[in-house]
């Protein structure tokens, strides 16, 4: 048995590849970017060849200097609610249809016409949603004839990855039930949607628990990773899912938050767990016979990322010229405003919403400007609107659930004050592992290692992972806060009415 397992999380700006041992120390990682494509009316695409691509210069940098021969096995944590359709040689037909993409909205609208929203709620785990790959795939169908007319299979981000790797079309339970296909119950695919859709069975791939092996590496792609055939492919899942296993959340009712491109808040439970309001949803977990709960926000990193790109470009250039980094200096900007940002309300709803609003129209706004404003009351009202949203989710959980204290991951839970500000609006103790941005690549590593038996079960997971001094909230700021989460909700309330003509 080799001494390595190799890990990719295939998100929305980039694969990180990571290498760790089986004694759940990581070796080194590296990440290899590729572009999102977005357009009108909500699209987001990307091209699976950078996936790919990324995948193999990730690979071959961080292999250099050991025995490929010494690499155990390979497995995913990747974005979810993709719509990637191949034809039988597995060739790309069209540009992938991401998570982030909102076209389908009449696709959605239509399968609700037939299914009643509670009951697909219940069978799915999820809304009925132009966020999932079914009402994608529909789209394609009326829109794209031709296209689907030639489509073999529907996939997901890594099952795109294992296809190249391996020659199979595969995807597994997480990913199937981020699809709005799957009954979520029963781990099959539902005829009644699928009927509902319009779409023929046969076009979606078979299914696998996460720990499953695929099959080696083909000779093809163990040389374009620098690997060797030897390497077992274990089928991974869904970002989401991967999210709660990596941050430790293996037991009934532990609960986290991660902040990255976009944030949510989700655990573990041993049942199917779903709210009377269905602010948030539910995936098959990657950990066999469990759940993961989970309400996600579209735009939070991205909000931030944003607001860093978009009106921060000075500050970017000064940093890279001090060879400092350009967060930090960010950061700091949004410590030195004050709790509430003098007034200043960010609605971060930048690429429309799913949980808590549902609401593919709305948009992103700063209100309350006035002239006494300064760059750092942005760069502050922008965290603290991702956090007042947030906020609602853990309200959605809460109702159900006694909860006080989260695990924090993400790239966005290195910075204090993110960390912060998210405690002082949530009113929770957050505490982080030492790998704040290795969460989802943790759980890869683990499922590889389960999967291709180094470890007996997922109790692996505490090898990976230790604890910092907990963030805790300053509860001198909850009258503050308290307005401004009231006023948050009002504004929103208001400009529903005015999204869709805004949009």
């Amino acid at each position: 048995m080799g001494k390595y397992l190799l890990a990719h999380d295939i998100g929305t700006s980039g694969n990180k590849a990571s290498l760790f041992s089986v004694e759940g120390e990581l070796i080194k990682s590296t990440v290899a970017g590729y572009p999102v494509h977005y357009g009108d009316g909500g699209r987001a695409e990307q091209d699976p060849r950078d996936w790919w691509e990324a995948v193999c210069s990730s690979t071959r940098e961080i292999v250099a200097g050991i025995d490929p021969k010494e690499v155990a096995a390979v497995s995913f944590s990747a974005q979810m609610q993709c719509c990637l359709v191949v034809d039988r040689e597995g060739k790309v037909l069209r540009p992938a249809i991401i998570w982030a993409d909102q076209r389908a909205v009449r696709q959605a609208e239509k399968l609700r016409q037939v299914f009643d929203g509670k009951d697909a709620y219940q069978l799915l785990g999820h809304r009925l949603s132009p966020s999932y790959s079914i009402e994608k795939l529909m789209w394609i169908k009326e829109n794209e004839p031709s296209v689907y007319e030639h489509t073999y299979k529907m996939l997901q981000v890594k099952d795109y990855i294992i296809y190249r790797m391996t020659g199979k079309f595969v995807t597994d339970y997480s990913d199937a039930s981020g699809t709005n296909a799957l009954d979520l119950e029963k781990l099959e695919w539902s005829e009644e949607i699928l009927a509902a859709a319009g779409i023929d069975r046969d076009k979606l791939p078979q299914l696998h628990a996460s720990t499953d092996i695929i099959g080696n590496l083909n000779p093809e792609a163990a040389q374009e990773m620098g690997l060797t055939t030897a390497t077992k492919v274990v089928c991974g899942g869904g970002d989401g899912p991967c999210s709660a296993l990596g941050a430790g959340c293996i037991e009934n009712d532990q609960m986290f938050l991660t902040f990255g491109t976009s944030a949510w808040i989700g655990g573990t439970t041993e049942k199917k767990f779903l709210d009377d309001d269905q602010i948030f949803f539910c995936f098959a977990h990657v950990i066999p016979g469990k759940y993961m709960p989970c309400g996600t926000m579209q735009s939070a990193g991205s909000s931030y990322s944003y607001m860093r790109n978009t009106f921060c470009q000075d500050v970017i250039r000064k940093a890279n010229e001090e060879g400092i980094s350009s967060w930090n200096r960010i950061n700091a900007m949004a410590e030195s405003s004050p709790a509430g940002a003098k007034g200043l309300l960010f609605l971060p709803y930048l690429t429309g919403e799913r949980a808590p609003r549902w609401n593919p129209d709305a948009s992103g706004s700063f209100l309350g400007i006035h002239m006494y404003h300064q760059r750092e009351d942005y760069i502050r009202a922008t965290l603290e609107g991702v956090a007042m949203n947030l906020e609602l989710i853990l309200k959605a959980y809460q109702k159900y659930l006694d909860i006080d204290r989260l695990i924090l991951t993400g790239g966005g839970a290195k910075g204090d004050i993110v960390a912060q500000i998210l405690s002082d609006v949530l009113e929770a103790s957050l505490v982080r592992p030492d790998h704040v941005e290795e969460a989802t690549s943790i759980a890869a590593a683990v499922i590889a290692g389960v999967g291709c038996g180094i470890y007996e079960d997922f109790d692996a997971i505490h090898k990976f992972l230790k604890f910092g001094t907990p963030v805790e909230p300053d509860f001198g700021k909850k009258a503050v806060y308290e307005k401004q989460k009231k006023v948050f909700d009002d504004v929103y309330q208001a400009l529903v009415p005015l999204y869709k003509e805004l949009g």
